[in-house]
């Protein structure tokens, strides 16, 4: 996995609370292969009409203003369903940083394990970057995670996350990688174990293995 440290890129504004997983990514695109890509489907149904024309007011399909590589949003973003291919639809549509004032828990941790940071704000931080015209004109934004910080312009917004996840993120770490970190402490304490209770260790019977 990437490790995520900075991030500068465009914000887009998703002025929305409860934005779940099935608006993210609308279960009948489940059926695509992950190598075709979720990005294109990501926010379908906010993004496109019936006809499959884009939407004017779309906040993704800016014309003439580049990619956003941040989201920023209401509460509970990402609710509802546990699907992972959420996450996969913002990664593959350029997103790397959620902004919200609170994530479906589920959510979350599928952003952490594959690289996307869910970043908490407040829900008045959150207001004032849905309304601030350096977000709503797709200029970047600055996302630091190891000061856990987004700066646009000049205003400079501090974000809550949790600190197992930052580490992972700033490593680039899966949960495996994560404990193989204690791969050391982890030794010690099984040696330290084996003198202190060496009645618990299963006994060897000399058969091998099958």
């Amino acid at each position: 996995m990437q490790p995520f440290r900075t991030l500068e890129a465009p914000a887009c504004a998703l002025a929305r609370a409860n934005v779940d997983t099935d608006q993210l990514i609308p279960a009948r695109f489940m059926k695509r292969s992950r190598a075709q890509g979720y990005g294109p489907v990501l926010l379908h149904d906010l993004r496109f009409g019936p006809d499959g024309e884009a939407l004017p007011d779309s906040p993704l399909d800016r014309s003439g203003k580049p990619m956003p590589g941040v989201i920023v949003a209401r509460r509970n973003f990402g609710c509802g369903s546990s699907r992972e291919a959420a996450v996969y639809a913002l990664l593959d549509y350029g997103i790397r940083c959620a902004v919200a004032p609170s994530f479906g828990d589920i959510f979350a941790s599928n952003a952490v394990k594959n690289g996307l940071l869910p970043a908490q704000v407040s829900e008045a931080e959150a207001e004032a970057l849905l309304a601030s015209d350096w977000v709503l004109d797709g200029r970047p934004v600055v996302v630091d995670l190891a000061a856990q910080t987004l700066t646009a312009g000049n205003r400079v917004v501090a974000f809550a996350i949790d600190p197992v996840w930052k580490t992972q993120l700033l490593n680039g770490w899966d949960d495996i990688d994560l404990t193989l970190a204690q791969a050391d402490a982890i030794a010690r304490f099984t040696a330290a174990d084996a003198l202190a209770r060496p009645w618990a260790a299963p006994a060897d019977t000399g058969g091998g293995t099958a």
